[in-house]
């Protein structure tokens, strides 16, 4: 019977690290920012608008989730097959340090406004050095 020892490593810098891999532990920011897929900043949709200024301010990178039902300030969202349109949840989540957030939130709070709702939380990134 075969059993795999894990071996723990801890780097100077306090990160841990596991199996013989070194791995690097980073404090980041997660933003969240929650609306509606049909929400408008101009006459574009918000989503393609917050993505076009994530990555034009260096945000190493963003993802869109879309929901099929959820339900805040402007009522219940739901997939709706009598209707064509379906203006559904959608949550943007990007990562990167703090500074490069707080630079620019003041613009994706005009952007959002009354439309959604932002949230950032502390979280820790696992990245593999290289060897």
């Amino acid at each position: 019977m075969f059993l795999d020892v894990w071996e723990w490593y801890i780097l100077e810098d306090s990160h841990q690290c596991f199996s013989g891999d070194l791995m690097k532990k980073i404090s980041a920011k997660l933003l969240r920012i929650y609306l509606k897929e049909e929400d408008r900043y101009g006459k574009e949709l918000l989503i393609n608008s917050i993505i076009k200024t994530l990555k034009n301010n260096g945000i190493a990178g963003a993802t869109v989730f879309k929901g099929f039902c959820g339900y805040g300030t402007r009522g219940i969202s739901r997939i709706d097959i009598l209707r064509l349109s379906m203006n559904l949840p959608a949550v943007i989540e990007c990562i990167d340090y703090e500074e490069k957030l707080n630079d620019i939130m003041p613009k994706l709070v005009e952007m959002v406004s009354e439309n959604g709702l932002i949230t950032i939380q502390d979280i820790d990134v696992f990245k593999e050095l290289k060897k």
